[in-house]
């Protein structure tokens, strides 16, 4: 780590251990998505190990209007968590230097000089594949306390959560790999390589195909009676007496069948990308039982943004914290519910064509009247894991809050654009008074409705340059 990253540790070391010391009430603010969970739940539950008073909750997005809630607010300091870059200004006069920010998106020049804007683009770290929100989080609390190691695992699941396996086979890099290497010595995850079914210890062959959805496989994805009809056509055996197998069980043959028996279900030009990703490094959490969908740390992170995008996210951040009774059960149905809607969203999309237009080098889809403001995030994703945009932009709008419109953008698989989309929603949204930003290849924005006309004619004039 760089001498900068090391004093910003030491900075919030410092910081949070006074306020322990002080009695002070801390209030954690991230944001709902899985990565957010993670890095809340993180630095929470840090906080608790050393005696922090301490609250915990999430937040659909960072505005103003937030930071005059928290300066009227009865906790004395707040931490921020997967949000916030680009309000310190905001910050520093409504809380003076009662706040940490704790993140990875792309940040403003600005904003590089505030000592307590902790973010991983100001130590030279690709916030967008090096590491997540939750890996930041598991850096300032290991600095908090050397015991916090045990946390490595939370982190690799919002690694996992915000798709920042994107090394060769799926692997990390950066943080992130040294952080999975921790999970790795602590016993806590165990990495192979293997074929990336969800649920491979536990769902049944059928449901593992059908639920695997990035990449998201035209007539497969979703549908179980056409991946049980492939499957039979495989001549893999699908159950042991009564029982179905798992993808766990299969031989290295039988994986190698299976695989060649999808590629040929799709016979397109983008048979060798969904090959690609359904092959690589899987990460399984030790300490769950054998039986639970959690021991899959992909499917955890599903679980934890499921519970985040509809409105539930104390039951994501209850099972990080541990709880593995009534909140564990209420997350497996929260995940069933999830999968439901973004199946009802897939399907009106593919139905409703106007929804769609395809202008080559990039895709715009009007979710209005369909997709959720809080759902833009997963179904912009799964958009870029269809192999018919592969190559692709992927731009996704849909109605807000009080009169505005949500975007979020994503790269699809085997997209080459050079173009920023985190600097491209924050500038075209700054044009028109509004608010964007994110990665690389993964972002949003938020606008007013009368704005939407100029904010679409920003982003069709940059979207294709290079």
């Amino acid at each position: 780590m760089t001498s900068k990253l090391d004093a910003a540790l030491s900075y919030f070391h410092d910081k949070i251990s006074d306020c322990i010391k002080s009695g002070r009430n801390i209030s954690v603010i991230t944001h709902l998505d899985c990565d957010g969970i993670t890095s809340g739940s993180i630095v929470t539950k840090s906080l608790i190990r050393s005696g922090a008073k301490c609250t915990v909750r999430t937040v659909n997005e960072f505005n103003k209007n937030l930071v005059d809630r928290m300066k009227n607010d009865s906790r004395e300091f707040h931490i921020i968590t997967d949000l916030g870059g680009g309000f310190a200004k905001e910050l520093d006069s409504g809380l003076d230097d009662n706040w940490i920010v704790v993140d990875h998106h792309q940040i403003p020049e600005e904003e590089f000089d505030n000592e307590r804007v902790i973010n991983a683009w100001k130590y030279d770290i690709d916030g967008g594949v090096e590491v997540s929100a939750g890996g930041m989080a598991y850096l300032v609390s290991n600095a908090l306390h050397k015991e916090n190691t045990d946390l490595a695992w939370i982190a690799v699941v919002a690694a996992l959560g915000d798709r920042q396996d994107q090394g060769e086979k799926k692997s990390f890099s950066g943080i992130n790999l040294d952080i999975a290497s921790a999970a790795k010595k602590n016993g806590q995850v165990e990495i192979d390589l293997d074929i990336l079914l969800v649920g491979r210890e536990t769902r049944p062959l059928p449901d593992a195909l059908a639920f695997t959805s990035h990449p998201f496989i035209e007539g497969l994805t979703w549908n179980r009676d056409a991946c049980l009809s492939l499957l039979n056509s495989s001549g893999i055996k699908l159950k042991d007496g009564s029982r179905w197998r798992v993808p766990a069980e299969l031989t290295e043959d039988e994986k190698r069948t299976l695989l060649q028996t999808i590629s040929k279900f799709t016979t397109s030009k983008n048979a060798t990308e969904i090959m690609d990703e359904l092959v690589g490094y899987t990460y399984t959490l030790s300490g769950e039982d054998k039986r639970s969908f959690l021991r899959d740390a992909r499917e955890f992170s599903t679980m934890l943004n499921s519970c985040g995008r509809i409105r539930k996210a104390g039951v994501g951040i209850a099972v990080c914290m541990g709880d593995r009774t009534k909140m564990l059960e209420e997350g497996e149905n929260i995940l069933l519910e999830y999968r439901t809607l973004l199946r009802t969203y897939m399907n009106t999309l593919s139905s409703e064509r106007w929804r769609v237009v395809d202008n080559g080098k990039y895709v715009m889809v009007d979710g209005e009247g369909l997709v959720s403001e809080n759902m833009t995030g997963a179904v912009s994703s799964l958009l870029g894991g269809s192999q018919k945009n592969t190559g692709k932009i992927i731009i996704l709008r849909t109605n807000g809050e009080d009169g505005t419109i949500k975007f979020s953008s994503r790269k699809s698989t085997g997209c080459k654009s050079e173009v920023n989309l985190g600097l491209l929603m924050r500038s075209c949204a700054t044009k028109v008074s509004g608010v964007g930003g994110g990665h690389n290849a993964a972002a949003g924005a938020r606008i007013t409705k009368d704005k939407l006309d100029e904010f679409l004619g920003c982003l069709e004039e940059n979207v294709t340059r290079v």
